[in-house]
C-alpha cells in the first residue's frame, strides 16, 4: 500500500508517519522510486502499536522507542519483554525519582520487597517510585511506614497473576500493548472503585 492508504487505515497522519520513519519508531518501507515506497500490513500493525502506546498508555515517544525495541529484540524472553514496557511507564512517571527520595527510604522499599519475596532488580525504577510516594505521603503529614502498602502489593500480585493466563498466547507486540493497556485499566479500576466507595457511604449517612 501507498503511504496514503497506510494513512487511511490506521487512522495516522501522514505527516505523523513521516515523522516516526524518520526517527525510526516505524521501518521503512519497499522504494519503488526516488521518492515513493510501498508498506504492508506490518507497517499498519506497527502504527496501531505506537498509537495505542501514545494515546491510552500515555507514554511518551522516548518510553515507546524503548517498548518498540524490546518487541524487536528476538533475544528478549517474555519476561525480559514485560521488565522493558514496566520500566519505560515508570520512568515516563517518575522522572527523576531516583534523585529526590533518600537513601534511607528507598532502603526500607527495597527491604520490604525481600519481605514479599519479590525478585527486583536493584535499578528497578519501581523502587524509587515507591519511596517517592511514601515520602509525599509523609509530608502530607502520615504517620506511615512502608507496611501501608502490604495490601497493595497482595492485590498486585493477584492482578499480574491474572494477567499471565493471557500474555503467553499473545505475539510480542500484542502482549506489549495488553501490559500497557492493563495498567491503564488498573488505575482507572481504581479510581472507580474509590467513586463507589463514597458513593455508598453518602447514601449510608
Amino acid at each position: 500500500m501507498r503511504i496514503s492508504d497506510l494513512s487511511r487505515q490506521s487512522d495516522v497522519p501522514v505527516a505523523t508517519i513521516k515523522f516516526y520513519l524518520r526517527e525510526g519508531l516505524l521501518p521503512a518501507g519497499v522504494l519503488t522510486a526516488r521518492n515513493q515506497a510501498t508498506y504492508d500490513d506490518s507497517h499498519l500493525g506497527r502504527l496501531r502499536l505506537i498509537r495505542i502506546l501514545t494515546t491510552v498508555g500515555r507514554m511518551s515517544l522516548s518510553s515507546v522507542r524503548e517498548v518498540l525495541a524490546a518487541v524487536d529484540a528476538k533475544s528478549l524472553t517474555l519476561q525480559g519483554q514485560c521488565v522493558a514496557v514496566n520500566r519505560a511507564l515508570m520512568l515516563d512517571q517518575t522522572g527523576t525519582a531516583w534523585q529526590e527520595v533518600s537513601i534511607a527510604e528507598v532502603e526500607r522499599v527495597r527491604g520490604f520487597l525481600r519481605e514479599l519475596g519479590w525478585a527486583i532488580a536493584a535499578d528497578a525504577p519501581g523502587v524509587g517510585m515507591l519511596a517517592q510516594v511514601l515520602e509525599a505521603l509523609q509530608r502530607l503529614g502520615w504517620k506511615c511506614g512502608v507496611e501501608i502498602l502490604a495490601p497493595h502489593a497482595r492485590a498486585a500480585e493477584h492482578v499480574v497473576e491474572h494477567e499471565r493466563q493471557f500474555v503467553p498466547d499473545f505475539p510480542a507486540a500484542s502482549a506489549v500493548a495488553c501490559a500497557v493497556l492493563f495498567e491503564v485499566a488498573l488505575v482507572a479500576l481504581r479510581g472507580l472503585a474509590q467513586e463507589h466507595m463514597f458513593a455508598s457511604l453518602d447514601t449510608v449517612a
